[in-house]
């Protein structure tokens, strides 16, 4: 196939945050290739849908409040990168650590290859350590 144009990418990005705002896992999984590989800071490597499924429905049990802001698309070809932050509230088990009820705000970046209008790889960077600061897993100070 054709590599995507900037407006279907756009497309596949615009139904991707609809589906974060639903905080719908199945309708979300559905952007991914069905063979598609996601690496991700809290769920490891992650191969096929079922599994990415499983991931983006385990994070909205964890984090129910979970938002997904982005900033507009860096779009290479079939290369996109999406910055974003995310906010929301330990509200269930996570890492071993019951739910603490603390809020959290992330930034990051997630890198996409698209293939047939769909994610085929996802590579998930953002300051997984300060978020385990920020629910309690870990302890930190700032430095002075």
């Amino acid at each position: 196939m054709a590599t995507p144009t900037r407006e279907e990418i756009q497309a596949l990005f615009d139904r991707r945050q609809r589906a974060w705002d639903a905080r719908d896992a199945e309708a979300l999984a559905a952007t991914h290739a069905a063979d598609g590989v996601v690496k991700s800071p809290m769920f490891g490597e992650l191969h096929g849908r079922e599994q990415i499924t499983a991931s983006y429905a385990k994070l909205f049990r964890t984090f129910p409040d979970w938002t997904f802001g982005d900033q507009p698309l860096v779009i290479d070809g079939d290369r996109v990168v999406q910055l974003f932050s995310a906010t929301a509230t330990h509200s269930a088990d996570f890492m071993g650590l019951p739910a603490t009820g603390r809020h959290f705000r992330i930034t990051g970046a997630r890198m996409h290859v698209i293939k047939d209008g769909l994610v085929q790889y996802e590579e998930r960077l953002y300051d997984f350590t300060g978020l385990l600061i920020q629910v309690g897993v870990l302890k930190g100070k700032p430095a002075v």
